[in-house]
């Protein structure tokens, strides 16, 4: 029963954000329907979901979208819905029927989100693209790298989930509250290279006061600083070192046993080079266990560096409950946490098509109408 408990959103199919949209909807409550492809569906034993764990939380219905029959369907699921959210270039819903016009003529109270990397108008909002991309025309690619490195793509975080995914949910719950006093829908254009320029935003303001430089890789947070880095332990494995404040930096000399004068200049940037050779140095003396035992509960601001199979079984992350297990795949657990209205996971991954019976007699269609779809090949 979580926060967006009463909340219905039908989900078209697509991949990367679109789905983490979902999921974030859904972990919190939301009643999400994912319109598959029909010529997708390829059934499975429901005791054995699939593994892909963005696609949590849902049902799935098998529909043909090239069909006037299967665009009733979505259009019958929109009807009595908060939501509709989609991933195509734009254009192409409209193309199938299902675009923002059709279906707030059915609903309108309907929120409908659109997920694009460029969004719905612009130069590139025509071509083709990838979080890479998005992340580099905002400006913050550049940003992310070492000194002596090009500049680092981190992974998919900050377009496709971070920049579009989650600003998708933010717009559809923003807009899903608004339609409840106003009573008139909308459409949410979120954009991967809006949010991801919107997440850089901090950095942008610091630009503007002449304390960050467009040279990667030479300011405190981007690895510039020797206070703000990783480091590799003797056992080629990783420590995270953040000691930013005074204090913080006072107690790593301290457990460092970083005595001399010249560890005192923590902001002199004409040393850092130096400082960060010798601290490498230093941490190479000891495994990661090593040093976890001697600085991990200090205000050292100190953590190790966990692969994806360490995480789950580190102390706090256990003791939080960090992350779950669902039919046998370890997964993060939602967040963010409520005191009343917690989120959770309430199924696992559907197969495609696996809850296209029981969605349809939800939507009133009679059983002679769901034997007409599926020999049409509508629905799947």
């Amino acid at each position: 029963m979580g926060p967006l408990n009463g909340v219905k959103i039908v989900e078209i199919a697509g991949i990367g954000p679109g789905p983490f949209c979902a999921m974030m909807l859904a972990d919190m409550g939301a009643e999400v329907i994912r319109v598959d492809r029909a010529d997708r569906v390829r059934g499975g034993d429901p005791e054995v979901p699939p593994a892909d764990v963005m696609n949590r939380g849902r049902r799935s219905i098998g529909v043909d979208l090239k069909s006037a029959e299967g665009i009733e369907v979505v259009m019958r699921l929109v009807e009595s819905s908060d939501g509709l959210i989609e991933g195509f270039r734009p254009g192409v819903a409209e193309r199938l029927g299902i675009g923002p016009d059709e279906c707030l003529a059915r609903n309108p109270t309907l929120v409908y989100g659109r997920m694009t990397g460029w969004g719905q108008n612009g130069p590139y909002a025509a071509t083709a693209g990838h979080d890479i991309n998005y992340v580099a025309l905002a400006g913050t690619l550049d940003a992310i790298g070492r000194v002596d490195s090009g500049p680092v793509p981190p992974l998919n975080l900050i377009g496709d989930f971070g920049g579009g995914g989650m600003y998708l949910a933010f717009g559809m719950v923003c807009a899903i509250l608004e339609a409840r006093n106003s009573q008139k829908g909308q459409v949410v254009d979120a954009a991967m290279v809006d949010g991801s320029a919107s997440l850089a935003t901090f950095f942008y303001g610091l630009r503007a006061m002449g304390i960050w430089e467009d040279q990667r890789g030479t300011n405190m947070l981007d690895t510039g600083a020797h206070y703000y880095d990783v480091y590799e332990c003797a056992d080629g494995k990783y420590v995270s070192i953040g000691s930013i404040e005074g204090q913080f930096y006072a107690e790593l000399r301290e457990k460092l046993g970083l005595d001399d004068d010249k560890w005192g200049a923590q902001n002199d940037k004409r040393q850092w080079a130096d400082f960060k050779t010798e601290l490498a140095a230093i941490f190479k003396t000891r495994t990661r266990d090593e040093w976890s035992a001697l600085i991990e509960g200090s205000d050292v601001c100190y953590a190790p560096v966990l692969s994806m199979t360490e995480a789950p079984n580190h102390p706090h992350n256990r003791e939080r409950g960090t992350f779950t297990e669902v039919a046998g795949v370890v997964q993060p657990r939602p967040a963010p946490r409520f005191s009343r209205t917690d989120g959770e996971i309430t199924r696992p991954p559907p197969h495609a098509g696996q809850h296209s019976d029981e969605l349809l007699a939800e939507c009133g269609f009679s059983l002679d109408e769901v034997a007409t779809l599926r020999s049409a090949g509508a629905v799947a």
